[in-house]
């Protein structure tokens, strides 16, 4: 298994590549553009379909043959506001240039041809509590499967509140069992709050052939190839993080660490 932990190449410009082939599976792709004014990003999606989102900052969006203008308009991602997101599908390309200065994400997975391009947010995205005392977190679902938007991605953002921890109970979506379970690739795109805060990710198998526990900081990503995968968030940071995952179904169904199944059943 290789590194799970993807740092940044630098602070500006294309700073996270990761393709099915560098992560060695065989469906989710991310890319990561730090861009000031000016800057431009562009890409043709050949056969994967893509969401951009717009983390923070403001750019001007072209795609799929059509001028989307200015989009973005959350400056920072703690404000917690819906996020503006666009769908490009396969066989066409897509190009941002940075008003302000810009995050933005590229979340791919193969395409089907089966959606047009389309704003996916900040319309029909609404911050949503997830569990209960330190497991709260908030949700900003955008193109999850309630939302018939995408052939392959699906794509949340998560914030978790300082001491609280997110992605838990320890839960798993490696199997290609529909309906009990889903295989779903995954990546988590960091980042805290203060900035130079860190967070703790685990990624475990029950038989315990894989386990990884990171010190994740703003900008690195995770990858999940298998596997449980929480998340803490320690006393004084919060933490922000954008989920990719697709496989096979788009469908997301997943089975709880037995060890730790207890808490959800508890709190349901």
């Amino acid at each position: 298994m290789g590194n799970l932990l993807c740092k940044p190449t630098g602070s500006r410009g294309k700073v996270h590549d990761i393709t099915p082939e560098s992560a060695g599976w065989g469906y989710v792709g991310f890319s990561l553009y730090r861009l000031e004014p000016g800057d431009v990003a562009e890409e043709a999606t050949g056969d994967r379909e893509v969401i951009l989102v717009l983390v923070e900052g403001k750019a001007t969006v072209q795609a799929a043959g059509q001028d989307w203008g200015e989009m973005g308009a959350r400056m920072d991602v703690f404000e917690k506001t819906a996020p503006h997101c666009l769908y490009v599908p396969n066989g066409s390309d897509w190009s941002a240039v940075a008003t302000t200065a810009c995050t933005l994400a590229v979340c791919s997975a193969p395409g089907m041809g089966g959606h047009q391009a389309q704003r996916l947010g900040p319309d029909g995205i609404d911050l949503t509590p997830r569990g209960k005392g330190t497991n709260t977190r908030h949700v900003n679902n955008i193109a999850m499967e309630g939302r018939e938007v995408a052939d392959s991605l699906l794509v949340t953002e998560v914030f978790t509140p300082a001491g609280h921890w997110s992605s838990y109970p320890s839960h798993r979506h490696d199997e290609d069992d529909f309906p009990r379970m889903t295989y779903l690739e995954e990546t988590y795109y960091h980042r805290l709050n203060p900035g130079q805060g860190f967070g703790v990710q685990r990624v475990y198998t029950e038989d315990g052939s894989l386990d990884e526990t990171m010190a994740v900081k703003s900008h690195d990503v995770v990858l999940v190839p298998k596997g449980h995968h929480p998340c803490g968030a320690p006393y004084g940071y919060e933490m922000y993080y954008l989920n990719v995952m697709a496989g096979p179904t788009r469908k997301w169904r997943f089975q709880n660490d037995p060890d730790h199944d207890w808490i959800a059943k508890r709190d349901a």
